[in-house]
């Protein structure tokens, strides 16, 4: 295992030991979700594939056998989107396929320059400090590749469009969990082990981060798709960790590395909760939803302990892990400069609309009033359907685990081992004391709402203005308009429009880019020989001012 292709340390063991925990949690779910489905067994088959070159991408100590692993979970990402019904699902494939694949070509020159610098591509040999143009181009062109498949901005469109037509599963196992844990671990190792970091990078990765995290969940406020909304939160979390691997300090990193695995862990859960709704309703259009509570109440309480957890809601997993992001950012004031006040900001505001973004989600699905869309709908799926159940209480289970016992379990664990370093994590906060004074005003308001219910009460139909429901159902209330009037607001509205017109994705603009190219080609290659030489003469001109220079 110490030989130059392969390495296990800290880092690569814990990343590869919940790449195969979502993996067989993603498989336990599929029993139930794409049962009754053709070629199944294929489905199956790159599963395990991705599971398998996803460990050994990890294990890769040779960067030209990491990226022949890497360049492999593309295709494999390709032809499992590609499970989806809808109608958009091939070209949802093509654009992940294209992005992914764009970046490993940048990727490519990367470690073609890594290897012009230091002779090697043994990453444990490579040590190179960020101080000419050709080792930034390299840094910049290998995170390129982590950005995209992370889903960091600006290569981050191909998530929602995955999560809205792929597969609930699939959206679960890729976007959602392990390209987040490659797509972090890998911009982890080249920012720790391969490069030496300056503080110009530094401040690179925390605005990009910020960023991340606001653009992404003010897109978030305004869907209307369930699974939608999801992938853009997918986005925004991202920029948690980038945030955090870019303080630069040990207690920032590692809470980044401590975010990108209690995201896997409550994202999946959102996402396989979003599958069970699907597949009990038939939609995730949320206009379509709601009331589902009380028919769903496994599923409601999974859903809402995961949509606490990414709202960085004590005592959950999701505030431990954004406390020491906050931490980190504070820590780097210690080097002089006010921009880290712009950094905490960001990153405090995203983890205030991420909880409102949820409250519009949860209220949409699960609470208010039942729309009529909806058929009769039996209770919590039982049989076969049962099984998408297990993976999401499991999941639902360690939300609450890794942020009460923090310390111990993930950080104690796999976080702290796998930086090799001590972390120092100031603060008054004891989970165990907040988690009992929680639990106890939960049952104090229990206590309290029992003894309301003692007395008699009338009991009325719903109304609204004067109007019941029954009588007028076009009255009735859904969180899904909730924050759409952001959409008017100054230069949000612009903004908003822009991107309803694919103005920030990078797909569509080089895709129109590049097909305004083409026909400038076809326009120039009209067959007339003279414009052929000159424009031989004029390259050739261009070429000897490049190598003569």
């Amino acid at each position: 295992m110490g030989s130059e292709l392969f390495k296990i340390d800290g880092l690569s063991g814990f990343i590869a030991l919940f790449v195969g925990i979502f993996t067989l949690l993603t498989v336990i779910y599929s029993f139930g979700f794409m049962r009754g489905r053709k070629g199944l067994w294929r489905y199956y088959l790159y599963i395990a594939l991705t599971m398998i070159s996803s460990i050994g991408a990890v294990f890769s100590n040779n960067l030209i056998l990491f990226i022949v692993f890497w360049g492999f979970l593309g295709l494999l990402l390709y032809l499992l989107i590609n499970f989806g019904k809808k109608e958009r699902t091939t070209y949802t494939a093509k654009k992940a396929f294209i992005i992914i694949g764009g970046t490993d070509a940048f990727m490519l020159l990367g470690i073609a320059l890594v290897w012009l610098i230091s002779g090697s591509f043994d990453m444990t040999k490579i040590d190179i400090a960020l101080d000419n143009r050709f080792s930034i181009m390299a840094y910049l062109c290998l995170a390129a590749g982590a950005f995209a498949k992370a889903g960091a901005m600006p290569f981050h469109t191909w998530v929602p469009d995955t999560s809205e037509d792929a597969p609930t599963p699939v959206a679960a196992f890729l976007p959602a969990s392990l390209d987040k844990l490659l797509g972090i671990y890998f911009l982890v190792r080249i920012s720790m082990d391969v490069f030496k970091m300056n503080l110009g990078m530094n401040v690179f990765l925390m605005a990009l981060g910020s960023f991340t995290i606001v653009a992404a969940v003010m897109m978030a406020l305004v869907q209307h798709d369930m699974k939608r909304l999801l992938g853009y939160h997918a986005v925004s979390q991202v920029g948690y960790m980038v945030l955090g691997i870019g303080t630069g300090n040990p207690i920032g990193i590692a809470g980044g590395l401590f975010h990108m695995l209690n995201n896997t862990i409550y994202k999946s859960c959102l996402f396989l909760g979003g599958g069970i709704v699907e597949k009990k309703t038939g939609t995730t259009n949320l206009e379509k939803l709601g009331g589902l509570a009380k028919i769903m109440p496994i599923t409601f309480i999974t859903f809402l302990i995961a949509s606490l957890a990414i709202s960085g809601v004590p005592p959950f997993n999701g505030f431990v892990s954004k406390w020491m992001v906050y931490q980190g950012i504070i820590d780097t004031a210690k080097s002089g400069g006010s921009l880290w006040i712009i950094w905490l900001v960001a990153a405090m505001f995203g983890s205030a609309l991420t909880l409102a973004s949820f409250m519009k989600l949860t209220h949409t699905i699960f609470l208010g009033q039942r729309s009529r869309d909806l058929p009769r709908l039996k209770n919590e799926p039982l049989g076969s359907q049962s099984a998408m159940l297990i993976p999401a209480v499991v999941l639902a289970l360690l939300c609450a685990i890794f942020g009460i016992f923090a310390y111990r379990i993930p950080l104690g664990l796999f976080i702290v081992p796998s930086l090799g370093s001590s972390i120092s994590i100031t603060g008054v906060w004891n989970p165990g004391l907040a988690t009992i004074l929680i639990v106890a005003g939960i049952l104090i308001g229990v206590a309290i709402y029992l003894l309301g219910t003692v007395s008699k009460t009338r009991t009325t139909e719903i109304f609204v203005g004067g109007e019941t429901l029954r009588d007028v159902p076009e009255m009735r209330i859904s969180g899904t308009e909730f924050y759409d009037t952001i959409q008017n607001i100054g230069i949000l509205k612009f903004f908003y429009k822009l991107a309803e017109r694919k103005f920030f994705d990078i797909y569509e603009v080089g895709t129109k880019i590049t097909f305004a190219f083409n026909r400038m080609l076809r326009y120039i290659h009209n067959g007339v020989l003279p414009t052929y030489l000159a424009w031989c003469m004029l390259g050739m001109a261009v070429l000897f001012y490049i190598l003569l220079k």
